[in-house]
């Protein structure tokens, strides 16, 4: 009988722990859910969305990001990347790992493990780990001058409050395509925020800034700091450069 009741105690227990680390987890997706979860907007294609995107990359100096051969960035203080985009390669590294990616021909990428070139069974699975962070923490570094990418589709949005907005989609293409992105603008014609429709997020439609812009030694205009809900994600130690 003690053992029974010793059992029943320590089930009531895990029991109770489990309701009281998930229950406040599930109360607040719910919230979330309810307060920003909304369908993918439709907009119209054409000409006037097109037009839409070429004032937002004026704004940001389109000119001199394409001719920024070399962009160097730290991701939330994690991952450290070298973009040579000219040469079309980009050093990404992270913990003890760096993998010299070949962006045109994967299969041509190196993998270091502290320093020592690594050709293990493993060596494709680092290159594919680096592949998927350059495509997510690069597009939030230059996200806007990807409107016109092959594969994407615009579309101008007109908001609740009768303002502009361009819907970008991503029809091929990076990681996960399909993925949708409405840029929001302020009085210059500059990126303020998005909304994301993307698979990763099970809510449709939430919002992240983009600000803190600076002005790369390249002329290049890159934002700094995204406020995602209640995070924040950090860009640091940026340089653009023309070589």
């Amino acid at each position: 009988m003690a053992k029974k009741s010793t059992l029943k105690k320590t089930l009531k227990i895990i029991g109770g722990l489990i309701v009281f680390f998930t229950l406040p987890s599930l109360l607040f997706f719910g919230f979330l859910y309810l307060k920003y979860d909304e369908d993918i907007p439709t907009g119209q294609q054409g000409p006037k969305a097109d037009q839409l995107a070429t004032q937002m990359l004026n704004a940001l100096n389109e000119e001199a990001y394409l001719n920024t051969d070399y962009l160097e960035w730290t991701f939330k203080g994690k991952h450290h990347y070298k973009w040579y985009k000219s040469e079309h390669t980009c050093e990404v590294s992270w913990e003890h790992f760096t993998v010299i990616l070949d962006l045109k021909n994967s299969k041509n990428s190196k993998v270091f493990v502290a320093d020592q070139e690594y050709n293990g069974i493993e060596k494709q699975d680092y290159i594919k780990k680096a592949e998927n962070y350059f495509n997510n923490d690069s597009f939030w570094l230059v996200a806007p001058y990807k409107a016109f990418d092959n594969g994407t589709e615009r579309r101008l949005v007109k908001t609740e409050d009768n303002k502009e907005a361009l819907l970008v989609t991503y029809k091929s293409g990076g990681t996960t395509p399909g993925d949708s992105y409405l840029w929001h603008f302020d009085d210059q014609g500059k990126p303020k925020s998005f909304q994301m429709w993307v698979d990763i997020l099970p809510i449709e439609g939430l919002e992240a800034t983009w600000e803190n812009w600076i002005t790369t030694e390249s002329g290049a205009e890159l934002p700094t700091f995204h406020k995602f809900l209640l995070f924040g994600l950090e860009l640091d130690n940026i340089k653009g450069l023309q070589l």
